[in-house]
């Protein structure tokens, strides 16, 4: 069992920018990031694997870094010029498995999950 705990979560205007962090209780091959606005399914935000590959959803990137320090188990994403369609609650998720590129920012992929941080972006 693998528990993870995002942070980093709040309120921010239009073209600033945040900082989420994922602690996971074990290391784990796989993590990501994903996020569910309102009335919205969930999506795929970023995701990185042991290998250090990287996959990020084709329009978050250049304002979007996902990264990790294995040494903490602590997962990151930077996000810079917020806009307010990024307003969300941000979901970190990990897996054993390491998973390739194009599964990285599938949930189903995913076993373990944390309990999410709000994003508020306002104009």
């Amino acid at each position: 069992q693998v528990q993870l705990v995002e942070s980093g979560g709040g309120s921010v205007q239009a073209g600033g920018s945040l900082r989420l962090s994922c602690a996971a209780s074990r290391y784990t091959s796989s993590m990501g990031w994903f996020r569910q606005a309102p009335g919205k399914e969930r999506e795929g935000v970023a995701g990185m694997n042991s290998a250090g590959t990287t996959t990020y959803a084709d329009s978050l990137k250049g304002r979007f870094t996902i990264s990790r320090d294995n040494a903490k188990n602590t997962l990151y994403l930077q996000m810079n010029s917020l806009k307010p369609e990024d307003t969300a609650m941000y979901y970190c998720a990990a897996d054993y498995q390491v998973r390739p590129a194009f599964w990285l920012l599938s949930e189903e992929r995913y076993a373990y999950w944390g309990q999410g941080t709000q994003v508020v972006v306002s104009s």
